[in-house]
């Protein structure tokens, strides 16, 4: 399914010293990303936001239509930068065959314009919004509670939530999602808190008959659930129930092994292969991932050895996804050598094919195989979690008399390459991974 990088962190344009040209700034890095085998961009919400109390992430979009062209809401660019800068971007990524995800807020809104009195209610709230592109324009009955539902299936802070059975909202995001796609140029979407509004409606934006240069275009779709596995895979399956273009999902559960893995001491390797989560449960359904935007406070950042998580997400199935900030700002990608992210990246793309079998796992150590697919020939993943020698294994391979050499390894305390290693007649063969660390072996054609 390729790798997606998401093109953001919190506050990024101010961390990075990129305010209103974040943009231009992961332009100038979309050659290299596609060098080392990336394959799409997850980009953050590109509407004019509320920026009440200063520029916005995003998620708390105003004008649906306003890229960075109206000057409304404190700058005519976004905090990110122009209409024309984020074409220009969408444009390098198609040329460098990276596909583009846009992030679609449609639970909620904020900056409205003007107060109303909601009659169910007989409350006041900011409910009137009038963007200056002039195109979907609210008034009290786009939100909830009014006239077109009981329920409101979750909110999201103190901002208005769109009602979607309202038929002039749900006709509204439908032609959002249209333009998103047809005009400016995104290849699909990633749904944000998808818990606070009904599956139908991503059901309908997925299966919506998009026309791209007069043909027809199936967008990609994740959502965010941030759930149990059970609560995930249940969501995928009744969004995806009479869905000719189905949706993935955030797996959530698997960010808290990977945790686990990295940050508790005396973590067993055997919940590896027993931990529950929704690439178990559906491995081309399951978007992995180690880290994101919201994983930035308290207890929830990876403390220790993430390099381990990134390895088992891009050996293992389901669909990876890097972070910006690991990659770049803590300067995990590494590229140019087999150390770090961009090596994992390309062993991904060169040999993760096939389906998953787990060769060997118990408290220190874990090796499991990718049997392989196509022009992926497969290969051997090896774990270590001792933190003082290099640990090694016999297991039984599908690979016989095969000549098996490191493609990436990485160890907080030893950076030596492993040796080559043969499977023998019978396709037993010895596998090594240094101290606290992990190597991945590929067959030799």
């Amino acid at each position: 399914m390729g790798v997606m990088m998401q093109a953001f962190h919190w506050d990024c344009p101010r961390v990075d010293g990129c305010e209103f040209a974040w943009w231009p700034f992961v332009r100038d890095r979309v050659p290299s990303l596609a060098h080392v085998g990336f394959t799409a961009l997850w980009l953050p919400p590109v509407h004019k936001t509320a920026n009440i109390g200063g520029a916005s992430m995003g998620y708390d979009p105003y004008d649906y239509y306003d890229l960075g062209e109206f000057d409304q809401k404190g700058s005519v660019k976004t905090w990110f930068g122009s209409r024309q800068e984020l074409g220009d971007l969408i444009e390098s990524a198609h040329g460098h065959g990276l596909s583009v995800v846009a992030d679609m807020v449609i639970n909620h809104n904020g900056g409205a314009d003007g107060e109303e009195v909601n009659p169910i209610t007989g409350l006041s709230r900011w409910t009137k919004f009038e963007p200056k592109s002039g195109k979907f324009t609210r008034n009290w009955e786009c939100f909830h509670p009014c006239p077109y539902e009981t329920w409101d299936d979750g909110t999201f802070g103190d901002m208005p939530d769109l009602s979607h059975r309202n038929p002039y909202v749900f006709g509204e995001i439908l032609k959002v999602a249209r333009w998103l796609v047809e005009e400016i140029g995104f290849d699909g979407f990633r749904y944000d808190f998808v818990k606070g509004y009904g599956t139908w409606i991503v059901t309908a934006i997925q299966e919506y008959r998009y026309l791209r240069n007069g043909q027809p275009f199936k967008p990609y779709g994740v959502g965010e659930d941030w759930d149990s596995a059970r609560t995930i895979d249940n969501w995928i399956t009744e969004t995806n129930a009479w869905n000719d273009n189905p949706v993935d999902a955030f797996d959530f559960p698997l960010r808290n092994m990977l945790k686990a893995l990295c940050d508790v001491y005396g973590f067993s390797l055997r919940n590896l292969a027993t931990w529950e989560t929704v690439v178990q449960k559906q491995p081309l359904g399951a978007v992995t991932f180690v880290e994101n935007h919201d994983t930035r406070d308290g207890e929830k950042p990876i403390i220790r050895d993430k390099l381990l998580a990134y390895a088992y997400i891009l050996t293992h199935e389901g669909y990876p996804c890097v972070f910006w900030k690991d990659y770049y700002n803590w300067q995990l990608g590494k590229e140019g050598t087999p150390h770090g992210i961009a090596a994992l990246v390309q062993v991904h793309e060169t040999h993760a094919g096939g389906g998953t079998e787990v060769l060997r796992a118990d408290d220190d150590f874990y090796i499991m195989q990718r049997r392989g697919d196509g022009e992926k020939r497969g290969l051997l993943f090896v774990l270590n979690n001792r933190g003082d020698r290099w640990n090694g294994a016999w297991v039984p391979t599908q690979w016989r008399n095969i000549r098996f050499s490191p493609v990436a390894w990485w160890s907080g305390s030893d950076l030596s390459r492993p040796a080559d290693q043969w499977t023998q007649a019978d396709g037993w063969g010895q596998f090594w991974a240094p101290p606290r660390g992990y190597a991945v072996y590929a067959p030799e054609s």
